[in-house]
């Protein structure tokens, strides 16, 4: 598949971003934040709101924050392995 070619499978609805990312809409309404001010602009707030609350995000080239929607909704990742119960040494020479 060429790049046209990709790029029409890409508008066409087939494969939406939505499904992975949160939309900026979205972005607005978890951080609350859907204006600049104090200088700055919404993305800055934005991204110190998300860096602030612990939430993984990317910055992409146009400054705006990329929040997987994985990081939002949840559930055990799939490389992720359950740690064991620490335990004292002496229960575990038994």
């Amino acid at each position: 598949m060429g790049p046209h070619a990709a790029a029409a499978f890409f508008f066409r609805g087939r494969w939406n971003l939505s499904d992975t990312f949160l939309t900026p809409e979205e972005v607005e309404e978890l951080s609350g934040i859907r204006v600049g001010r104090g200088g700055k602009t919404r993305e800055q707030l934005q991204i110190e709101w998300l860096r602030t609350s612990g939430i993984p995000f990317w910055t992409n080239a146009r400054g705006r924050p990329i929040i997987a929607r994985s990081a939002i909704e949840g559930g055990a990742r799939a490389d992720e392995q359950p740690r064991p119960k620490w335990q004292p040494k002496v229960l575990s020479l038994r």
